[in-house]
């Protein structure tokens, strides 16, 4: 079974927020519906994201991807920096984070960007598996540091 992956828009909130509140769970943060809605909400009504859906043939979403917008001065372009990706685990092993990743590098390349990075916890083996199977590259040159501007607040790991 192979979903249809397609922009998500408001109208699918309702379906789409339970799915990011588990993906926040998934790196530690308590469980907020009504938070994960309003956040992915504004990021859809702004077009400050682009959030594609993985869709069942029932109309059940089985995943999503984010990508934020970005640039990079090294290159001079535009880039996308995929930062969410969540498949409930009834629906692992699927195909639908495949499908998912390979949709956002097709959206990547139509929207002309020069690259998606992507960052995931150390201990994440099973993504990290599969985004090298699909040709993702660790970087081995550059290594990433936060500065957590808000100290009473964690700061989980990225996707």
């Amino acid at each position: 079974m192979t979903p249809h992956v397609r922009p998500a828009t408001t109208a699918d909130l309702d379906a789409l927020a339970p799915l990011f509140d588990a993906y926040r769970q998934f790196y530690e943060q308590p469980s907020d519906t009504e938070l994960a809605r309003g956040f992915l909400g504004t990021r859809l009504a702004r077009s400050e994201s682009v959030v594609l859906v993985a869709q069942l043939p029932g109309g059940a979403l089985a995943g999503f991807c984010q990508l934020y917008p970005s640039f990079c001065s090294v290159l001079a372009q535009p880039i996308y920096t995929l930062y969410d990706l969540f498949v409930p685990p009834a629906h692992r092993q699927q195909g639908v984070a495949k499908a998912l990743l390979a949709a956002a590098a097709e959206r990547g390349r139509r929207d002309g960007m020069a690259r998606l990075d992507l960052t995931t916890a150390h201990t994440n083996h099973t993504a990290q598996a599969l985004y090298e199977s699909m040709g993702w590259v660790q970087d081995r040159v550059f290594r990433t540091y936060n500065l957590d501007l808000a100290p009473t607040t964690a700061t989980p790991p990225c996707a």
